[in-house]
């Protein structure tokens, strides 16, 4: 066996070992999102907290779930789900939509954590499972998932075009939650309530979260450029990847 041979060898070894730690790392993540989703779907049918907010479920069911399912931690948790699902199958996946939908669930599970930890955690009293889901909601899901992309990338998966497409989820989701709360009356977060702030200050907050996320956008597809890459676009691990 040659050198060349043996290093090769060496290297596909190593390879495949980044390779199943991540998959892992992402399956993992991808469980404890489910576990958090599940229990809150079942506080949600029998009239327990939620997570989100700390008030016991009431009026519909419908209702309720459309609530649920209104709140921009849960919708970042979808996200995060379902990417991180899809990285456990395969690790090196890539393409146009796949970078958009990464990119968001980076950007929104990083603001999830940080509003909960800055703003609503004091505002937030949990007991029994629903303090269970946030853990998995707000503590656990935000950081591994920030966490297992630094670590194991893959990188390069962003550009600047892709930092344009994914704020339209965001912003299609503040102009849904100020609809939905012209029509209904609710709103998911204290910060965003025209009824009890005025529409001023809740546009004005809303748009100091938008630009919180701009520059985390930012920041985020510099680092994928940058940063060194276990796992690459390109097959195997690199130590500089600038895409």
């Amino acid at each position: 066996m040659t050198v060349t041979a043996t290093v090769n060898e060496n290297t596909d070894r190593r390879t495949a070992a980044w390779e199943r730690a991540a998959r892992i790392w992402f399956g993992a993540i991808a469980v404890i999102v489910a576990a958090a989703l599940i229990i809150q779907i079942v506080l949600i049918f029998t009239g327990g907290q939620d997570a989100n907010s700390g008030a016991n479920a009431t009026g519909p069911v419908d209702t309720r779930l459309v609530r649920l399912f209104s709140f921009f931690t849960i919708q970042s948790n979808l996200f995060v789900l379902g990417t991180s699902i899809a990285l456990a199958v395969s690790i090196r996946r890539d393409g146009r939509m796949w970078r958009i939908l990464r990119l968001d669930a980076l950007l929104g599970i990083i603001i999830t954590g940080l509003v909960y930890e800055t703003i609503l955690a004091p505002l937030v009293h949990l007991e029994g499972w629903a303090f269970v889901a946030t853990i998995g909601f707000h503590y656990i899901s935000p950081w591994a998932t920030l966490i297992g992309w630094l670590v194991f990338g893959p990188r390069p998966r962003m550009s600047w075009g892709t930092f344009a497409l994914a704020f339209i989820w965001p912003v299609l989701w503040l102009v849904y939650t100020f609809v939905h709360g012209a029509v209904t009356g609710w709103y998911p977060y204290p910060f965003l309530n025209v009824t009890e702030i005025g529409f001023a200050d809740s546009l004005r907050n809303s748009l100091v979260v938008l630009a919180i996320g701009v520059v985390l956008a930012v920041v985020l597809v510099l680092l994928d450029r940058w940063l060194p890459a276990v796992i690459s676009g390109r097959g195997v691990p690199t130590k500089t990847s600038r895409g």
